[in-house]
């Protein structure tokens, strides 16, 4: 790739533009044709999503292929380009990264399409210099480990997948929650995090909440690559939003989020997808096997039993789960241990499940006692409402669940 950029930037005036177009599902296909670019002479100075594809496209229906196109417009790099500050292109990042977001959002761009068209304002930065390095004059690659600690081990992308990451949830979710990691005071659990972002970026480009054919084409290739079990044979898509692990990965990491310790918790990892588990499977893991009607019952005779000592009853008795990338399974119970105190979205699922059930006393009382205790169950809530798909089972739930809240 790099030789080929390197051809394109030889036969072109220092004045004039090339325009490259690309879609890719997967951080690693962008890095590697942002790499190309970038060693090839070329600065990046814009990226535009367009929708030049059809969903139901023959292509479409058997590769990972975008319903959007993304257009990076770039510039020859001049020879003579000097050498950059990493203090100051960190300095400079968030702030031109924002820009980009709120001006593409003001325009109906919205979830994957906006991360990925944030690449180019990012990249400007980056690539103006004929390199980039820190204050021991070490080279700060562009990929590198996301999980490393240096700059110059981590590389540029992750910090610009980072800073995506904590606009995305300082919108949807709060200043504390952008800033949170390793559970801050004052900011939602990781669970929480991991639920809002996996939503966020669920949204469709130009109509919002998942109903566009940004959300369907996502939804027909991660069920085509789950849609065969080890034999080859036909199987079942199962239920639930779903994103490919690379992407759920990059974000989760610079933000503190321990994918593995929510694993058969409130997400389910096979094949390279991620699913969002529904609130319905959850049922078991929260109510165990007394189910949801039995805990209501309990609550409704002892209003001033906390709600956390009827969730989670019996951990030892929870199914068994695949473990993430593993071939051996786990009890789910194994990494609820990692934290036996429900969180505000187990409590949140908790609640849409007594909705669920018709459960409305118990209801009426629990939002009672979740009201008084914190603003957080009201706050993720509303927040998981407006990011929810219209259609989904889950934001029917919660909007009915809302009406309930005592005024």
């Amino acid at each position: 790739m790099a030789q080929a950029f390197a051809e394109g930037r030889r036969i072109l005036r220092d004045s004039e533009i090339g325009c490259v177009i690309f879609a890719h599902k997967t951080t690693e296909g962008w890095e590697a044709l942002l790499t190309g670019m970038i060693r090839g002479g070329f600065v990046i100075t814009a990226s535009w999503p367009i929708l030049t594809e059809r969903s139901g496209r023959t292509n479409a229906q058997d590769t990972a292929s975008l319903a959007s196109s993304i257009h990076l417009v770039c510039r020859p790099r001049p020879t003579n380009a000097s050498i950059g500050d990493w203090t100051l292109v960190s300095r400079e990042l968030p702030r031109k990264v924002g820009d980009w977001m709120e001006r593409l959002q003001k325009e109906g761009v919205r979830g994957a399409d906006l991360v990925f068209a944030c690449i180019g304002p990012a990249l400007e930065i980056y690539s103006r210099y004929s390199k980039v390095v820190d204050a021991q004059d070490r080279e700060i690659p562009l990929g590198g480990d996301p999980t490393a600690g240096e700059p110059y081990q981590r590389g540029y992308l992750a910090y610009v997948w980072e800073v995506v990451g904590r606009l995305a949830l300082e919108q949807v979710l709060g200043s504390a929650e952008a800033q949170a990691r390793n559970g801050n005071a004052g900011a939602l659990e990781e669970d929480s995090r991991l639920t809002a972002l996996f939503l966020w970026t669920m949204q469709s480009a130009g109509n919002g909440n998942g109903n566009g054919k940004a959300a369907k084409a996502e939804t027909q290739e991660v069920n085509e690559l789950e849609d065969q079990d080890e034999e080859g044979a036909p199987r079942k898509a199962k239920a639930g939003h779903k994103l490919i692990y690379d992407v759920v990965r990059r974000f989760a990491q610079p933000l503190g989020i321990h994918l593995e310790q929510w694993e058969g918790r409130i997400i389910e990892t096979e094949k390279g997808i991620v699913r969002l588990l529904p609130v319905a499977e959850r049922a078991r893991q929260l109510f165990g096997e007394e189910s949801a009607q039995a805990v209501a019952e309990t609550f409704e005779r002892d209003p001033s039993r906390p709600v956390q000592m009827s969730l989670f009853p019996d951990l030892e008795t929870a199914p068994r789960l695949k473990a993430a990338r593993k071939t051996r399974t786990i009890r789910a119970s194994e990494t609820l241990r990692i934290s036996r105190e429900p969180t505000t979205l187990d409590r949140l699922h908790a609640a849409m499940l007594l909705q669920k059930g018709g459960q409305t006393n118990a209801l009426r009382m629990m939002l009672k006692s979740e009201v008084e205790r914190s603003p957080d169950f009201l706050r993720l809530a509303n927040a998981l409402s407006a990011l929810y798909p219209r259609e989904s089972e889950e934001k029917r739930l919660l909007d009915a669940m809302l009406q309930a809240i005592p005024r």
